[in-house]
């Protein structure tokens, strides 16, 4: 097989990548030969020997049969586990490395779905042409490392390119998936998508509405933790498959209006997203900093992708030529979660996205620095364990060209973050609850758990951010104060606090945020 200078290098570079596995790679193929079965290293690891990448798992595929790759294994594997017998997949550990060992697959699909009926198949090269790209149906025969490569995935892998090794009508057919795949290897890979493939991805695009929203969202995460998700997402939007699996990133697409009285919202919250994963810390680096984002980070690019989804729904042309996107963070907030939620996520990163959506515009009232300690505060408490990310999303919206605006607005920032340092050493606002807990309010005002002795929480916490520290005493008169100003307080109710109580005294609306 000839090969152009930059394969050569390619193939250097892969058996230098390969080095520290080769002892194994060569112990678990003859052990195979040794049975008369056929093994070759495939898909993945192949392909990230090339590139200079090291797959944290090996994957093999053989003309074994599942109970037979467990024969084989029995006795060399530390550990073994058949999770994926039904698909034809043995897993084993050896020495702390990760093998996954597949029969040859000949799977047909079913039109309406993308669940395979598992067929085995006899030879290599069929278990190839049924991968999703030509990078990843390359394969190393095992033990005699020989180079197998039907459908010049060393080419398009020099070439930076994705292709399927069947015609992508048919691939893409028979598995929907492998069209978010694509833009998911052009997001860690940096490749580009090859002309036929993209157009089939084009006209295929309603068929990924079959795969189920959890395989999406998994694309989805791997797309955007990648290390070109701009690109990535860029190709889910010009394929349209963002349509059927994102439909709020194509929407941001306004038309922008002869006069640019607002910017490309599309392209803005691209920028806005690399500009996050910019200002990302290093992993690792929260030890010391509650605040500190370690990338990759996905509820911070979530965040940033969507922060203004909101914008399309809420625009308005205003009299004199303006164009206003009023509440437009409330708005893609109630989106933000509703398309989470659609896409499987759980509540915690949906609670956490939506939260910095709703967020992101809080700084812009900030100005010139006019802010009371109070309303500081208020953006301290109201972030809670979201401030590093706010801080960091908040930092990434300013798209502005006008450089002296941005200058400002930088300034601005840098002062409410030196103000949010120096109130956070003082007063331990991580931590700030009212001078009085539950207990004591309802035994200070003789009410029972309940909406109430929510209220009277909720007033003296509100009271706590206002003034800072005050005191019980001081605490215990302005509760009075209120409680004389409330309907309630000439029909109190007698009796203790309830036995479900909560123990810390906080009021249980309270205790469940």
């Amino acid at each position: 097989m000839s090969t152009t200078p930059a394969e050569a290098e390619l193939l250097a570079r892969a058996l230098r990548g390969l080095g520290p596995t080769l002892p194994l790679l060569t112990e678990i193929g003859q052990r195979f030969a040794d049975a008369g079965h056929e093994l070759a290293l495939v898909g993945g690891p192949v392909r990230d020997s090339f590139l200079g990448r090291v797959s944290p798992d090996l994957d093999f595929t053989t003309s074994a049969r599942p109970e037979q790759i467990e024969q084989v294994l029995t006795g060399w594997a530390d550990q073994l586990w058949d999770v994926g017998r039904r698909f034809g997949t043995i897993g084993a550990r050896r020495r702390g490395t990760t093998v996954e060992v597949t029969t040859y697959r000949a799977d047909a699909y079913e039109p309406g779905t993308r669940k395979p009926v598992v067929a085995f198949g006899d030879d290599l090269a069929e278990d190839l042409v049924r991968r999703d790209f030509t990078v990843n149906a390359m394969a190393l025969r095992l033990p005699e490392l020989s180079f197998v490569d039907p459908h010049d995935g060393l080419a398009d892998l020099a070439a930076r390119t994705l292709r399927t090794p069947h015609a992508p009508e048919v691939s893409f057919s028979d598995d929907p998936l492998r069209m978010m795949r694509a833009a998911r290897f052009v997001s860690q890979l940096g490749f580009a998508v090859d002309p036929a493939t993209r157009r089939a991805m084009t006209d295929m695009a309603g068929r990924l509405q079959i795969v189920s929203a959890e395989r999406v969202r998994e694309e989805l995460n791997r797309l955007l933790l990648g290390r070109y998700p701009r690109a990535g997402l860029e190709v889910l939007v010009d394929s349209g498959l963002a349509d059927v699996v994102l439909p709020e990133l194509p929407a941001l697409r306004l038309e922008v209006d002869e006069h640019h009285r607002h910017k490309d919202v599309y392209q803005h919250s691209l920028t806005v997203l690399e500009q996050a994963i910019d200002l990302e810390d290093p992993p690792g680096a929260d030890g010391d900093d509650p605040d500190a984002v370690p990338g990759p980070d996905l509820v911070l690019r979530l965040a940033a992708l969507l922060h203004d989804i909101g914008k399309p729904a809420t625009r308005r042309f205003e009299p004199g030529g303006g164009v206003s996107f009023h509440h437009h963070e409330v708005v893609g907030a109630k989106m933000a979660r509703k398309r989470l939620r659609a896409l499987r996520y759980d509540n915690e990163t949906t609670r956490q996205v939506a939260r910095l959506v709703e967020l992101h515009l809080r700084f812009h009232g900030y100005g010139t620095g006019e802010w009371t300690d109070s309303a500081v505060r208020r953006y301290i408490t109201d972030a809670g364990p979201l401030l590093g990310r706010l801080h960091k999303l908040t930092r990434s919206d300013c798209t502005t060209r006008n450089r002296r605006k941005a200058a400002r607005l930088a300034r601005a920032y840098q002062d409410l973050e030196e103000r949010i340092e120096r109130l956070q050493a003082e007063e331990e606002l991580a931590a700030v609850r009212p001078e009085l807990n539950g207990h004591e309010i309802g035994e200070l005002l003789g009410i029972r758990p309940g909406p109430l002795l929510g209220r009277a929480y909720q007033h003296l916490l509100a009271t706590r951010l206002d003034q800072g520290p005050m005191g019980k005493e001081a605490a215990r008169q302005e509760l009075l104060r209120w409680w004389a100003e409330q309907p309630e307080s000439g029909q109190p109710e007698s009796g203790q606090p309830e036995s479900g109580q909560p123990e810390s005294g906080q009021p249980e609306s309270q205790q469940q945020g």
